[in-house]
């Protein structure tokens, strides 16, 4: 069985997460760890169009039919949700958030 390919848009509120964390990584840890990182996500992401059933629910977005997703890369998770005809990838978060915080990620619009 075939999973259909769905297109994959990334949220403005993960854009600017990512830029944080890739900020981050080249204080903390150097220019060229910080880019690979940064690689290794957007491949992650970018795979999401046909793989996004890989990944399990986020624990703190439970519902009954699963669409809030999450990909846990290093210390962060990054969460998505499955609509019908796209992958909504809506926020990165360092684990070390507090579930209350991930859960406003419900009301992130694309």
């Amino acid at each position: 069985m075939e999973i259909a390919k769905k297109e994959v848009v990334l949220s403005t509120f993960y854009l600017k997460d990512i830029q944080d964390i890739y900020e981050y990584g080249e204080a903390t840890f150097g220019i060229r760890l910080a880019l690979i990182f940064y690689e290794d996500l957007k491949l992650i992401v970018r795979d999401l169009e046909t793989n996004y059933l890989v990944n399990p629910e986020c624990r703190h977005l439970e519902t009954k039919t699963k669409i809030y997703r999450n990909i846990i890369l290093g210390s962060y998770l990054i969460i998505y949700r499955i609509n019908a005809n796209r992958i909504e990838v809506l926020r990165a978060f360092h684990g070390s958030r507090s579930p209350k915080i991930i859960k406003l990620v419900r009301k992130v619009k694309i």
